[in-house]
């Protein structure tokens, strides 16, 4: 049998998994289901393994541990949980702070986007709550890979830059396992390297955030990885008003004005870290940016359903 004809019985598999409080789907390109499944097996192993580490719903992971120390000591964790703070200070820094993992401090008491939230936190509560969001609290030292924040009450967490994490590494884990092609997806943040089974790019639809199961355009995703941020995801209304679950980590109230920001970005877990802080810079500054960064790209609908586009953005 000559190869050409090995590569078109390769087909497309999917499995679609509840992992780190979200759902992933991992899509392999394989020759037969018993390969695809011990593949997809081997990436959501390695998204538990991130979960552990990251989960602040375990006592015992290294966040809780973080969090637990906060103005008493610094924590030694293991260095893939350093060089991951590292990488989301060096994005807090770049985006003036619009991105800062310490805003677990407010992260349930104020706002809690449920059936139960009928008013907005006034703006002083907020603003009394936000003080303790701050990157440049959070101090680490390399030779010891330790983490400490330095105020107490200061809590950092992974649902910025988490699930793009997870992808990442769980394609990685694929690629050396000789997968030469799928997606990863996790709730909208996804991962895509290689081709389809019929030799084609991969290509994915764009949201519309008035109907999410809808697209508005289509877009080669092969070798990129794409993540959204939309009040469609989550939100509360109130008074007859949509409010973002993005909130401005300076005033601690939800971001108004963009309903929803895509970016197209080498790399998984830098698209899902700079959806959020392009959302909080608004249109503007969000683009100007992005425009700065090479290899990424964005998508900005406003909530009038306007849609601005960084430099060199192919839409179909």
């Amino acid at each position: 049998m000559r190869a050409e004809n090995n590569i078109l019985e390769n087909k497309k598999y999917s499995q679609c998994l509840k992992l780190m409080g979200n759902s992933f789907t991992i899509t392999v390109v394989a020759g037969n289901e018993k390969t695809a499944n011990g593949n997809i097996e081997l990436a959501a192993q390695e998204i538990r393994r991130i979960e552990k580490l990251l989960t602040t719903y375990k006592e015992d992971s290294q966040t809780n541990q973080i969090n637990d120390n906060a103005g008493i000591g610094p924590v030694k964790v293991d260095l893939e949980v350093f060089s991951l703070i590292e990488r989301a200070i060096g994005i807090s820094s770049i985006t003036q702070g619009a991105f800062d993992i310490s805003y677990g401090s407010i992260d349930k008491s104020l706002w809690n986007f449920d059936k139960t939230m009928t008013s907005l936190p006034d703006a002083q509560t907020a603003l009394k709550m936000v003080h303790l969001i701050d990157y440049r609290n959070i101090i680490l030292d390399r030779e010891n890979t330790t983490v400490f924040l330095k105020e107490k009450g200061m809590r950092i967490g992974f649902g910025g830059i988490g699930k793009g994490y997870a992808a990442e590494m769980a394609k990685q884990v694929l690629i050396k396992n000789n997968v030469k092609s799928g997606i990863i997806n996790a709730s909208g943040d996804l991962s895509a390297w290689g081709l389809q089974p019929n030799g084609q790019k991969w290509t994915i639809g764009v949201a519309d955030p008035d109907a999410p199961n809808k697209a508005f355009s289509y877009m080669e995703i092969s070798n990129k990885a794409v993540a959204t941020s939309g009040n469609y995801e989550k939100f509360v209304t109130i008074n007859g008003k949509k409010y973002s679950h993005t909130i401005d980590p300076k005033t601690g109230l939800p971001i108004t004005g963009i309903k929803s920001v895509t970016i197209i970005a080498s790399n998984a877990e830098f698209a899902d870290a700079m959806a959020t802080p392009i959302a909080v810079m608004g249109i503007k500054a969000g683009l100007f940016l992005i425009d700065q960064i090479p290899d990424l790209h964005c998508i900005i609908i406003d909530d009038s359903n306007k849609i601005y586009t960084s430099k060199n953005i192919r839409l179909k």
